[in-house]
């Protein structure tokens, strides 16, 4: 005798078929959504594929082309730009495929683009790239400022470096918070600020740029001179202002501390510094003329503070940007007894340093030293 196989009730086959269908569904919801985002996210065909001579243009891009095409991309987000308009503009230059998954994706994860310049290696997914942008990973670029330089010279350095504009660093280096939060008597950062090479994102805040020269300039101070901690702001300012002078003084190294030593000895009698370089500060930064390759009695007869032949002491501040020989010389000046140095060889650097000045006026002219 069979038996008969009993059958599930009929509400529990309606509610198993019921789930089947919302697992098959979530599934195929699933793979649909799996290869929607494999899709949007793949880099599109042609986002490798510019070269120079099929340019695509785009705000605020630029490729890097290699033999096979494009191997890179600059991508520069403004400051308060959206991720919205940054998709679009990823759209437009074909290096993703859909600025909607782009948007979706900020929506989800309710992270911002920050502002910067990012370098992204080609091919490249569209998460890569997000990546890169939202978690801030700029490239680095390179600025040199000489020693010796004036604060508007490394102003516009940094402009034209496209790391920040040459009156927002002016600015900074003329604030009242910063100038107090270093100590700084003066009116600005001049002579403050160490010249080096830097490696800075672009853009960078005036203020960032600012206080990360100052930060490196106390640092070597504290290499230099260990002592200097002892000094009131005044009295590092009055360093810092011969070291200013000397750097714009000296062209051989080993005579830096020996300049630095007649500076000394003319304010211990109160004798004018008479430093050609303050003169040279007052024609090309105060006054905006070109750079003179000598000086003539109208020069050095100029009416102003900074004019070291008529105003005896020290200027009103320092006259550049010192680096470290001028520094170790301002605080290790040379033990001597001139009084006078003149340029004897042009070519190379050469001064003839006396103690008379019926030996210091055989000079038929006053040569300053070339514009940095």
């Amino acid at each position: 005798m069979k038996r008969s196989k009993k059958q599930l009730p009929a509400g529990l086959r309606l509610l198993f078929g019921i789930i089947s269908s919302v697992i098959a569904g979530v599934l195929l919801l699933a793979l649909g959504v799996s290869a929607l985002f494999l899709y949007a996210n793949t880099p599109p065909k042609r986002q490798a594929g510019f070269s120079p001579e099929n340019p695509v243009y785009a705000r605020g891009l630029q490729f890097e082309y290699g033999l096979s095409g494009a191997k890179s991309v600059l991508v520069e987000v403004k400051e308060g730009e959206s991720s919205y308009a940054v998709g679009a503009r990823l759209e437009r230059a074909g290096l993703i495929k859909t600025r909607f998954f782009w948007n979706a994706l900020s929506r989800l994860d309710g992270s911002f683009v920050k502002a910067g310049t990012y370098r992204i290696d080609l091919p490249a997914t569209q998460m890569e790239i997000r990546s890169a942008l939202v978690e801030g990973k700029q490239i680095l670029f390179s600025v040199t400022i000489p020693e010796g330089v004036t604060l508007k010279k490394a102003s516009l350095i940094l402009e034209d470096a496209g790391i920040c504009g040459a009156g927002e660093f002016i600015a900074a280096a003329s604030s009242a918070a910063i100038l107090d939060e270093y100590r700084i008597p003066g009116k600005t950062m001049e002579g403050y600020l160490y010249p080096d090479t830097y490696f800075f994102p672009a853009p960078f805040s005036g203020e960032n740029v600012v206080r990360t020269m100052a930060n490196t300039f106390f640092a070597k101070i504290r290499e230099i001179a260990p002592e200097a901690s002892s000094l009131s702001p005044r009295e590092l300012g009055n360093v810092v202002i011969i070291a200013s002078i000397v750097e714009r003084e000296y062209r051989v190294k080993d005579e830096a501390a020996v300049m630095a030593g007649v500076f000394y000895n003319r304010i211990k009698i109160a004798m004018p510094l008479q430093s050609c370089a303050t003169v040279e500060y007052i024609i090309t930064d105060i006054q905006g003329k070109p750079h003179p390759r000598v000086l003539y009695n109208r020069d050095i007869e100029i009416d102003h503070p900074y004019n070291t032949y008529i105003i005896p002491g020290l200027p009103p501040g320092p006259i550049s940007l010192p680096g470290a020989t001028a520094l170790n010389a301002a605080f290790h000046p040379g033990d001597t007894d001139f009084l006078y140095f003149r340029l004897i060889d042009e070519a190379a650097g050469r001064h003839y340093f006396s103690r008379s000045l019926d030996d210091h006026i055989r000079a038929g002219q006053l040569f300053v030293k070339g514009n940095s």
